[in-house]
């Protein structure tokens, strides 16, 4: 059964998430999540950070209170690992959040 194409710019239909047009060119833009820093060394510090860190930073500011379930990088660092790795960087988000946060900012990119 076909559906819409993941990348909501594209109008095309594809029985996989992306369209094979879209597929190729988000594998030749987007590097692998290992690739941008999301390995081992992140996940370990991201945890800890969650863990010191528990609240939705973004529910809070309407008076929710919500456990978050990721590390935000409040500036996308866009592969600049400084940034990436700046604590002050980072905001715990609910899943909500950080959905709606990366549609607005990538406003549907891969970036």
């Amino acid at each position: 059964m076909l559906k819409p194409c993941r990348n909501i710019r594209c109008k095309n239909l594809t029985n996989k998430g992306y369209c094979d047009n879209c597929k190729y060119t988000k594998d030749k833009i987007r590097p692998s999540a290992n690739k941008r820093g999301y390995n081992a060394l992140w996940r370990k510090n991201s945890k800890a950070y969650l863990q010191a860190n528990p609240l939705c930073v973004e529910c809070a500011k309407e008076g929710k209170i919500v456990v978050a379930d990721c590390v935000d990088h409040i500036i996308a660092h866009k592969g600049d690992m400084k940034l990436f790795w700046d604590v002050n960087n980072w905001q715990s988000l609910c899943n909500s959040c950080h959905s709606r946060k990366t549609i607005n900012e990538d406003m549907g990119g891969w970036y």
